[in-house]
């Protein structure tokens, strides 16, 4: 099986214990992380149409849906019917049903329209395209000229002895910890390991660049364990009579 197939299955084994353990793995510093990511996305007055592509169990979707302005909506992608069947709870007990949708679907080939989202955003989950280049020119594909990418994603941190650390704990507690409780000792096997191989930041930018994103930036959270990637969809100008 290719790698898309295997993660979907992955975390469909996974998706009943996803949530626990992710904040406890954390020490529930993810929530501030998307919180961070949600101010810069939800930056407007005015509603917005927002697709949060691998969007797991919903969290980032709810959080995104609090934040908006008033008539947003979100729309949420996701591989994993059993974290979306999670995230479809989570989001009838906040009765937010009206702002929020979730579907299945493949993030390198979206079925939406071009230009459709005025944001497109990412939770932890971009380092688990098949195909990371295909799947980012999808992501600008249905933005909106003048529309804007975040991308919140773990990474290794800069200095030495918060990296030594870091590996420590994601490659040796962590799957201990994750396979004990989810019953699934590959699964937090792979997921640091994904960590390690996503590109480090510089060349992460390059590849939106390359990708066609506009105006690409990077923020270090905590030390830099995670990072917010930011880019834009170029707008046209109006020049007298033409557009550049």
């Amino acid at each position: 099986m290719g790698k898309k197939e295997n993660v979907r299955k992955m975390f469909d084994n996974i998706a009943g214990d996803y949530d626990k353990l992710n904040h406890i793995m954390s020490l529930d510093i993810d929530r501030s992380w998307r919180k961070k990511a949600v101010k810069v996305i939800a930056d407007t007055e005015k509603p917005v149409q927002v697709l949060d592509v691998a969007c797991g169990t919903g969290d980032f979707s709810i959080a995104i849906a609090r934040a908006a302005a008033s008539g947003s909506k979100v729309t949420g992608v996701d591989l994993s019917e059993n974290m979306l069947a999670a995230g479809r709870e989570k989001i009838s007990n906040a009765g937010m049903e009206d702002r929020i949708s979730l579907e299945q679907g493949d993030c390198e080939a979206l079925r939406f329209e071009d230009g459709t989202f005025d944001r497109v955003t990412v939770a932890f989950g971009v380092r688990n395209f098949e195909h990371l280049e295909l799947g980012l020119k999808e992501m600008l594909r249905v933005l909106a000229p003048g529309g804007k990418a975040v991308i919140l994603e773990l990474s290794l941190p800069g200095n030495p002895i918060l990296r030594f650390l870091f590996n420590l704990y994601f490659l040796h507690v962590l799957p201990v910890i994750g396979g004990a409780i989810s019953k699934d000792k590959e699964a937090y096997r792979y997921l640091p390991a994904s960590v390690l191989k996503f590109p480090k930041p510089q060349a992460f930018l390059r590849m939106m660049t390359e990708c066609g994103f506009s105006e690409v930036g990077t923020k270090a959270f905590t030390s830099g364990i995670c990072r917010m990637y930011v880019g834009k969809k170029h707008q046209p100008e109006y020049t007298g009579g033409q557009l550049q």
